[in-house]
């Protein structure tokens, strides 16, 4: 088996020009399943607000919910660094519940990082949590959980201010950085800017890695899909004519045939 991947790793593998591949997943068997495929790092990402509960938002998410799929997915990984998402309002009031919290992703479902969204506002939540040994990736950019102060979700074009939450991000101690909906131009440069890795969504090829939302890339998602997501499968299809096959056997009594009986 490989070895591994921790933060170092990361910043070892921008370093040396590799691309770093991360996915969602919010399981056990999806977790397991990406990580024996080699996956560098799995976020249990509060999107499973959005594809696992059927919600418009991310919002409504809550940190037990995020610890349990955490927990799962934890269970599930033994090389890949997995990233736990801290939900919207468990971070943004005081610095002892945001490191509080944060730890409980680490103590309770056994991630070895948390993220967090934001640029320069949330640099003190950062600074704190590393303080107290819970690695932080940042996220700049898009950021779903302010989908109502943005007004949507909108491609994020101020190069001036991405470029500052960036190196602000890096400078209170994140390890990396998830850059969303960014124009690639713009991620090119952040990128070069920075001595810790930038995962991208939505932002081009320029970024150290990338990230896609595990049930979106597999097809398994038939919500509306981001220009930025690439289906490699659809499952969906796949799952859905074996469910038919099933109904229409069950219902022509040519199933349980006999290898399927017990004697």
């Amino acid at each position: 088996m490989q070895s591994q991947v921790t933060t170092s790793t990361l910043i070892k593998m921008k370093q040396q020009g590799k691309k770093i591949a991360a996915l969602t997943a919010y399981d056990f068997p999806f977790a397991r399943m990406l990580d024996q495929a080699g996956i560098d790092t799995v976020l249990v990402g509060d999107s499973l607000g959005m594809v696992v509960q059927g919600k418009e938002n991310t919002l409504p998410v809550t940190m037990d919910e995020m610890l349990y799929h955490t927990a799962m997915v934890s269970r599930g990984c033994a090389r890949a660094l997995v990233v736990g998402d801290m939900p919207f309002m468990s971070y943004q009031g005081s610095l002892d519940e945001a490191v509080k919290n944060a730890g409980r992703f680490l103590k309770e479902a056994g991630a070895a990082a948390v993220k967090l969204e934001g640029g320069a506002d949330v640099c003190p939540v950062i600074t704190a949590l590393v303080k107290s040994g819970i690695p932080v990736q940042a996220h700049i950019g898009l950021t779903p959980q302010s989908v109502h102060q943005m007004g949507g979700f909108k491609v994020q074009r101020d190069e001036e201010r991405l470029i500052k939450d960036a190196k602000d991000v890096e400078a209170a101690g994140a390890f990396s950085v998830v850059l969303e909906g960014i124009p690639s131009a713009i991620s090119e440069k952040i990128t070069h800017a920075l001595k810790i890795p930038t995962i991208g969504i939505g932002a081009g090829p320029h970024c150290d890695g990338q990230i896609l939302v595990l049930h979106d890339m597999l097809g398994i998602n038939d919500r509306f899909l981001p220009k930025f997501v690439k289906k490699y499968a659809d499952l969906a299809a796949a799952a859905g004519k074996g469910v038919a096959d099933y109904i229409a056997e069950v219902q022509q009594g040519s199933f349980p045939s006999d290898e399927y009986e017990y004697k």
